[in-house]
């Protein structure tokens, strides 16, 4: 029988390479070129550059070493990724560069590294950074959630109403974006993994992530775990907790520090619904 990773021993063994896939990441930002991918259904998912390859190797590498048992969801087929096993209780999810069109290579946004660990399809520990942005950020279920700016020590951090920016989806419809604006929001576009840990976010009070014609993607959730440990609201379309098991549907991710900005979000999202 496997025996799943220690939450917490995972983390700790992996925030260094999460620093490294970051620094990475930022190094060659704007130094490198779309590479796109055959056969996706879209630019943005066919979006590839040579630092989202060199980023996952820097994570694949060490989990590789330290937890070889657990199967494997990585978001690009890089070298390492053959070793890992097709079956198991544990699954580790890695998006090493998520936004790489629009908020990488555009700059139109926050970009993030994620990294999660699941057990039987629920998020045990989450790990994710904003290169740009100097931040990184972990959480172990029922452990509290730490965060770290640029090169300072991990503290506890706990999800405020911090200015009136909110995060959202790049193509969230304009009625959902005019209710936000209408309740005195500053609406910025961001990657899913910016959105997931909006809360936390100097300036930032909330965050809306809207996929109208499908479900938040289980790399978009890896920030969820992030976000609830640290004591944020986090919903679904219609107000209802967001789902623990990664594979449940829910075409919408709300994030906020306070009731009232939630309630503004449970608003954005019906009118982003009547309008898809």
């Amino acid at each position: 029988m496997e025996t799943p990773p220690n939450p917490a021993r995972f983390a700790e063994a992996l925030a260094p390479a999460m620093r490294q896939a970051a620094s990475t990441a930022r190094a060659l930002e704007g130094k490198v070129a779309n590479r796109p991918k055959a056969g996706e259904a879209t630019d943005v998912k066919a979006a590839l550059t040579l630092a989202d390859q060199a980023c996952q190797e820097a994570l694949l590498v060490p989990l590789w070493k330290q937890f070889s048992q657990v199967r494997l969801e990585a978001e690009e087929d890089t070298p390492s990724v053959e070793h890992f096993p097709k079956q198991g209780r544990s699954l580790v999810v890695i998006d090493p560069i998520d936004g790489t069109l629009r908020f990488y290579l555009e700059g139109r946004g926050p970009y993030a590294v994620i990294l999660g660990l699941a057990t039987d399809d629920v998020y045990q520990a989450s790990l994710l950074a904003l290169p740009r942005e100097g931040c990184f950020f972990q959480a172990i279920r029922a452990g509290g959630a730490l965060g770290v700016w640029e090169q300072g020590r991990f503290e506890p951090v706990q999800a405020t109403a911090d200015g009136r920016r909110v995060y959202v989806s790049h193509d969230l419809p304009q009625p959902a974006v005019k209710v936000l604006r209408d309740a005195g929001l500053e609406v910025a576009p961001a990657c899913g993994g910016a959105i997931s840990v909006a809360p936390l976010l100097p300036g930032v009070c909330a965050g809306l992530r809207w996929v109208g014609g499908g479900t938040v993607s289980i790399r978009g959730r890896v920030g969820a775990l992030i976000s609830s440990e640290a004591g944020a609201l986090v919903r679904g379309e219609n107000g209802e907790p967001f789902p623990d098991d990664i594979r449940e549907p829910a075409r919408a991710l709300l994030l906020a520090a306070d009731e009232a900005d939630l309630v503004t979000l449970e608003k954005a999202a019906a009118a982003a619904a009547a309008a898809a």
